[in-house]
Parts: C-alpha cells; structure tokens; sequence
C-alpha cells in the first residue's frame, strides 16, 4: 500500500473529520493556540507534534518538508574531502 502524501489541505480535513479543531487541539495539549495556528508557515516542534500524537501519524511524515532536522553547513563535502587529502599529503611530505 503506498503511503499517503500529507499537506495542509489534509490534515486540517483528517482532524475535521475526527471532530475537532485547531484551537481545541492546542486547548487539549497544553499549547497556545498561534503556535498551532501558524504550524503552516512556522516551524513550531510541540505544535507539530500535537498534530501528529492526535493523528497517530509521525511527525516525519506530516510534515515531511521539515524532517528529518538538519543542521545548515557551510562547507560542501567535496571541500572537506579535498581539505583532508591535502592536509595527509602535507603531513607526509613533512616527515
């Protein structure tokens, strides 16, 4: 079975379908109700996963844009590579 490509149009329908809103859901889960609100367009982790606990979805796979978490670099990976080859060949040659 493949799996379902959740968007916003979506999961706003799967929790209206389960009877319940944005602003409950946050009532439920401690959280304020702009965090949940604006989930859409801000990253907001504890309102993410709010949504995904009430879904029984992981958070992964409703908002599949923003995971998994990745930290910016600034250096791509062929720089490092090359930097490392250097400085062994470097090392070497001093001996």
């Amino acid at each position: 079975m493949a799996r379902k490509k959740w968007n916003r149009h979506l999961i706003l329908a799967e929790l209206r379908s389960r009877g319940i809103t944005l602003a409950k859901l946050a009532e439920i889960y401690g959280i304020s109700p702009n965090s949940v609100r604006h989930v859409w367009n801000r990253p907001n982790q504890k309102a993410e996963a709010a949504i995904a606990d009430f879904l029984g979805e992981p958070v992964e796979e409703l908002f599949d844009s923003r995971y998994p978490k990745r930290t910016a670099t600034i250096l791509s990976s062929k720089y490092e590579t090359a930097t490392a080859s250097l400085n062994s060949g470097v090392l070497r040659g001093a001996a």
